[in-house]
């Protein structure tokens, strides 16, 4: 062979090296079993900085919804169990919402420094789905504060509001006014003035409520109140604080705690002296409760703690106080997953057997969301406006967590809220409160 046809050959073998690359970069070689490496078809990948890979079916998606969810710290356990399961509730949608084909990206919104959601990280994640002309929908976010800093960036997204549906946010403020909440809520999270965000939770007015009727309950008449000073902790203390007065609880005090405190013994210290037979605990586990646990068991062992549904999962609680844990009654918005019948069951039973365990009662919540969302995509296809505006239609019969609507200001018409009780470093379930309407709205 001589040089002039060996430059050729080699030329003509670089350029088909090249092409191949080329294809393979392009996602042509995937199989569509589910991981879809980052792209495929005609959507644009959320960044790999925060979101994981596109998941998807045997189809090329047409579109894509994310979930926004803290995926690091003490939550993780649930929160990487709830991304399992609005992937496996596309799974049993065939990944389809009518003619629309989905994928699915789960994006974190928390630091390994934070060990929960940042603020800077739900900011960057708003931008990327309102700019991502192929996102037509979110899941989440997990935390109030960070609702509240995503919720305006979607509802001014380019093209449209883009649909936010929350598994957890409980703080009252982002869809109405009135107790516990902040001048100016809701309506500074909707800078259109068109409506883009629903939750499939009870927000913290009726738990708040649900938590005054159980410390009347179990015999608190002296109750002092700590929270952790971010939105959600703040919010649900006060509106404890609300309701309790109004059962004729004395508060004697509603003080932040530290969550970067070494010690809580000058606190515990404070309690004991104040001669309060409970203390409220109004915010998360992850801002060093199970010290704060600790160090006031330590130095006002006779106190009842009775904290809300940021001491979920319970297990995150238990692992971080130890036996200082014990007795500790904890709320969560909902009833226990071998409580739900129908839809609810059928889901734990195949989850469970997807999983190897039975899931959390937040991880049945995540699972409602994304059929909601799914149900407003079937209607709104990729018109991110209709999207939303079909969020607003949702009537769900015989869900998940049961049969719901959402109403105009994006709240869900069904409420329970159970009550648990730490017992011999084990979560037992001991009852569910309903607050009634009238007490709650203090007519």
């Amino acid at each position: 062979m001589n040089l002039k046809r060996r430059g050729v050959l080699g030329f003509l073998i670089l350029l088909v090296a090249v092409l191949a690359l080329a294809a393979a970069g392009c996602g042509g070689d995937d199989d569509g079993g589910g991981d879809g490496g980052g792209g495929g078809g005609a959507v644009e990948a959320l960044p790999s900085a925060s979101c994981g890979p596109i998941r998807k079916g045997s189809d090329e998606p047409d579109a894509l919804i994310s979930s926004d969810l803290p995926l690091q710290g003490s939550n993780r356990s649930l929160t990487t169990e709830m991304a399992d399961a609005i992937e496996f509730i596309l799974g049993q949608h065939d990944w389809k919402a009518g003619d629309t084909v989905l994928g699915y990206q789960s994006c974190d919104d928390s630091t390994a420094q934070a060990g929960s959601w940042d603020s800077a990280k739900c900011s960057s994640n708003a931008r990327a789905y309102a700019n991502n002309e192929s996102v037509i929908g979110v899941v989440g976010t997990f935390n109030s504060g960070c609702a509240k800093l995503e919720i305006p960036v979607a509802n001014r997204a380019p093209g449209g509001q883009l649909a936010m549906v929350s598994p957890a946010n409980t703080y009252p403020g982002l869809t109405e006014g009135g107790p516990g909440t902040e001048t100016g809520e809701p309506d500074n999270y909707y800078p259109t003035g068109t409506r883009n965000y629903a939750r499939v939770v009870w927000n913290d007015q009726f738990q708040g409520a649900a938590n005054a009727t159980l410390a009347k309950d179990i015999g608190l008449k002296k109750v002092f109140v700590l929270n952790d000073s971010e939105t959600y902790g703040q919010g649900i203390a006060n509106l404890f604080v609300k309701y309790a007065e109004k059962l004729g609880i004395q508060i004697l005090g509603n003080q932040k705690w530290d969550k970067k405190a070494s010690s809580y013994e000058s606190l515990a210290s404070r309690i004991k002296s104040s001669g309060a037979d409970g203390v409220f605990l109004g915010g998360i586990v992850c801002n060093n409760g199970g010290k704060l646990i600790k160090d006031i068991k330590a130095g006002a062992p006779d106190v009842q703690l009775v904290g809300p549904d940021g001491w979920t999962p319970i297990s995150a609680t238990i692992e971080g106080a130890g036996a200082a844990a014990n007795d500790m009654y904890i709320t969560q918005p909902g009833i226990p997953v071998d409580h739900l019948t129908g839809a609810g069951k059928e889901f734990v039973d195949g989850f469970t057997a997807k999983a190897g365990k039975a899931p959390n009662p937040y991880t049945a919540y995540a699972a409602q969301a994304a059929e909601v969302l799914i149900a407003a995509i079937e209607k709104g296809g990729t018109d991110r406006a209709a999207v939303s505006s079909a969020l607003f239609e949702t009537d769900v019969k015989d869900g998940i967590i049961g049969s719901f609507q959402i109403d105009e200001n994006g709240d869900t018409t069904l409420g329970k809220v159970s009550v648990y009780q730490v017992k011999n470093g084990e979560e037992t379930f001991v009852k569910n409160v309903t607050p009634k309407l009238d007490f709650v709205e203090g007519r």
